[in-house]
């Protein structure tokens, strides 16, 4: 699932579902996912314990049901649209189904799972637990699990002694990069229900006294900068953002240092490559993933 714009949600919600095949469920949540990015919703795709694939949209207020549905007939066909069903949930059931029946994610060494499946790892599996909360990046949407894809490799061939995530979310990134890398993270977030929950999850996850957790609504924040120049920074937010964000944080950067971008769809990458590349920093990998890209950007 990616971060949203759901964390000031408190009150009943709306949730809109759609069972589907594996590649419709893909390209629908990336599809829906772009296109509702300012309406105050999430969109994920995921198979669940039964072996369904289903698109769930979370909306922070009742959704214009023929424009949803307008959507789907674009992005796919009537008669998937027709399949779509809206309903109405209260917060405990919201927070409750946004994980609910999500099976565990593999990306390299580590495994981002529920407290259901502790029993599943693997004596060299790194295990990140995170549990349902008002905050998003749990793995299970293309651009964290390409995130986490990122750390994977870095690990295997950089030494990175100071970390950044900006938009840490739930913390699974600053939690894998602590845990693999072995080293000190600063995670910055605007929302602090998002860092309560990361906080929360860093002490399950018994890395709580490696993560300074920041609530700042910028990377210029003096608790951020004066910790600066960071050997790896990860930026999992969107497009506008990421745009605005280059030369902070090439600034941010030390020499050498590598910079993974994620929340953009495959037609924006090349713009954001450029932007990079104009502060400085090479294309050192690409990752597509479940209909998005996540970049990784080294400064010399």
């Amino acid at each position: 699932m990616r971060r949203a714009n759901l964390r000031d949600m408190n009150g009943p919600t709306s949730v809109a579902r759609i069972i589907c095949d594996e590649s419709t469920a893909r390209r629908l949540a990336a599809y829906l996912g772009e296109s509702l990015d300012d309406e105050g919703s999430a969109c994920a795709a995921f198979e669940g314990e039964d072996g369904r694939w289903q698109v769930a949209i979370h909306f922070r207020a009742a959704p214009d049901e023929a424009k949803l549905r307008d959507l789907v007939t674009v992005a796919v066909d009537g008669a998937t649209a027709d399949a779509l069903t809206i309903e109405n949930v209260g917060m405990a059931d919201w927070v409750a189904q946004s994980l609910a029946g999500l099976k565990p994610v593999r990306a390299g060494p580590f495994i981002v799972h529920g407290a259901h499946d502790r029993s599943r790892l693997k004596p060299n599996d790194i295990g990140i637990e995170i549990e349902a909360a008002l905050a998003f990046g749990t793995g299970h949407h293309g651009t964290t699990h390409g995130c986490l894809l990122a750390i994977a490799d870095l690990g295997k061939r950089h030494r990175a002694r100071r970390v950044l995530d900006v938009g840490t979310g739930t913390g699974v990134l600053a939690i894998a990069a602590a845990r693999l890398l072995r080293t000190r993270v600063v995670a910055g977030d605007i929302d602090p229900v998002a860092i309560r929950a990361a906080r929360a999850n860093a002490q399950l996850n018994h890395s709580s006294s490696t993560i300074t957790f920041i609530r700042a609504a910028g990377i210029g924040n003096h608790s951020i900068t004066s910790k600066a120049p960071f050997d790896l920074i990860f930026a999992n937010i969107l497009l506008g953002p990421l745009t605005r964000l280059a030369i902070p944080l090439r600034k941010l950067a030390a020499r050498g240092a590598r910079i993974v971008l994620s929340g953009l769809l495959p037609d924006h990458a090349n713009g954001v490559i450029a932007i990079y590349r104009a502060q400085g920093l090479s294309l050192e990998r690409r990752i597509v993933l479940d209909g998005w890209v996540t970049l990784t950007m080294r400064r010399p």
